[in-house]
């Protein structure tokens, strides 16, 4: 597998760039921020890649970091997304977005998303909720000193409680907003993450 690509930037387009290392001009998709942030034309630039091997195509696709491209590859994984719908998600947000929008459920912001729709944003959510680690992830209800002591609180409860420390992120992820600082109620708002009433 070509893991990473580093050299000359000669040519960028909307949906992809070429950068030239030994000789060898390497077209590789990205998505659209990777591309805004590579810069001038004739500058050294550098991604992380992954090699799509397909009967008739080998097709490199870049991200700015190892984690958006195991990202890219997880969501690969999800029946019914190829590569352009994933090259439209992770373009639609960082990573970070991505994750927490999956882990909370938001099937609206996914399905917002060019080639994904309803249907296979909720295919992403019912295949990948709980099973995408948002540890140390920012969330919006983490601004305040007192949401994250609770929240703190709240995960040291739910491992006693034999969840894993991913599920226990994901379950705090995928509180509501405006969810009151009361530890009962949070909760009790957490295991509905779970399922239980």
């Amino acid at each position: 597998m070509i893991a990473s690509v580093r050299g000359t930037l000669i040519a960028i387009a909307a949906d992809h760039a070429v950068i030239e290392t030994g000789g060898v001009g390497w077209l590789i998709y990205a998505p659209r921020q990777v591309l805004a942030a590579l810069g001038a034309i004739g500058t050294e630039a550098r991604l992380f890649t992954h090699l799509l091997v397909r009967e008739d195509s080998l097709t490199l696709y870049g991200f700015d970091s190892v984690e958006q491209r195991q990202l890219f590859e997880t969501l690969l994984g999800v029946t019914g997304v190829g590569p352009q719908a994933a090259l439209n998600l992770l373009s639609s947000g960082t990573t970070d977005e991505i994750r927490l929008a999956i882990a909370a459920g938001d099937v609206a912001r996914l399905a917002r998303t060019p080639r994904i729709g309803k249907k296979l944003a909720e295919r992403l959510v019912l295949e990948l909720k709980g099973k995408l680690d948002i540890k140390g992830v920012p969330t919006a209800t983490g601004g305040s000193p007192a949401v994250a002591a609770a929240n703190a609180e709240l995960s040291e409860m739910l491992v006693s409680l034999g969840f894993s420390s991913v599920e226990a992120a994901n379950a705090i992820a995928a509180l509501p907003p405006d969810a009151p600082l009361d530890l009962e109620e949070r909760l009790r708002l957490a295991l509905r993450y779970f399922g239980a009433p």
